[in-house]
């Protein structure tokens, strides 16, 4: 069963890595009106806990993610990283992007030791890192390829491992794998689940795939259509370490999506109601 939304239920009474409390998020359109993306929306993660967060198109989840990372301000309410409001852009806070933000200019190895030399780390221990990230996401031999010599699967190991060489203790992740086909997807699944694994940073995972987030989560929060709020949070007791392929067969998994589904399907269908009547004549 869902619980009943609350900000504060967190694994082990934990104080959370990250909560957000009644926060409502307005952006301002190019008419000069103001656009509500997020509306008193209350959720929180705790230390090491894997949280997926699904809901339709426009109903914020992108903004949630920015407003953890510090890329934009709350217009009410308060998020909080660590228990500290967040005020700015955060260096525990690791941010993987649906599209591939790597340098094109910079080979793998250049990429995966950027954040570290930006940080100020000397450069040969740099290297020794980013060598032994791109080891781990099983890119080795790859170090002197440029992006534009890679799959798109290939280009997604190297993202993680230019997230995940900063040791984020919180991660937050925009439907990083949405642009793979299906089979790299779950390959990448498999693979970000055994990293995350390695040190266990705070997740907030950003899908439109309902399979996806039930297969790599913690709990599944699902939120209204726009303005987005919370409408039920799904604890996912799917035992661990997990393949995420072979997990979608295990009933347990089953009954997760049909209770998941029943909570979103309404939403989605609000949400293309509204598209369609947007572009009707």
């Amino acid at each position: 069963m869902a619980q009943a939304h609350n900000p504060n239920h967190l694994q082990g009474g934990q104080a959370p890595a990250i909560e957000l409390r009644s926060v409502t998020k307005r952006f301002r359109a190019p008419d000069g009106s103001a656009y509500t993306a997020i509306r008193d929306l209350s959720m929180s993660v705790a230390p090491g806990e894997f949280c997926a967060v699904v809901g339709p198109t426009g109903c914020g989840k992108s903004t949630t993610l920015s407003l953890v990372a510090g890329l934009e301000m709350p217009s009410a309410g308060e998020v909080l990283v660590n228990g500290e409001p967040v005020t700015r852009i955060r260096p525990e806070v690791g941010f993987m992007f649906q599209t591939d933000a790597v340098f094109p200019w910079r080979p793998v190895l250049g990429n995966v030791a950027a954040g570290p030399l930006f940080r100020g780390v000397p450069r040969k221990d740099a290297i020794r890192d980013a060598r032994d990230w791109i080891r781990r996401v099983g890119l080795a031999g790859f170090e002197n390829h440029f992006p534009h010599q890679l799959s798109g699967g290939m280009r997604k190991r190297v993202a993680l491992a230019q997230t995940l060489i900063n040791a984020p203790g919180i991660l937050m992740m925009d439907e990083p794998f949405s642009a793979l086909d299906a089979q790299t997807r779950q390959i990448m699944s498999d693979e970000l689940l055994s990293l995350w694994d390695l040190a266990r940073p705070a997740v907030i995972f950003v899908t439109h795939d309902l399979e996806e987030a039930i297969a790599v989560a913690d709990k599944v929060v699902v939120l209204t259509v726009g303005p987005g709020t919370v409408k039920a949070e799904f604890p996912v007791d799917l035992p661990r370490p997990r393949r995420t392929q072979e997990i979608r067969f295990d009933p347990r998994f089953v009954e997760l999506y049909e209770r998941i589904w029943h909570a979103l399907r309404d939403e989605v269908r609000l949400a293309y109601a509204r598209t369609a009547e947007q572009v009707a004549p």
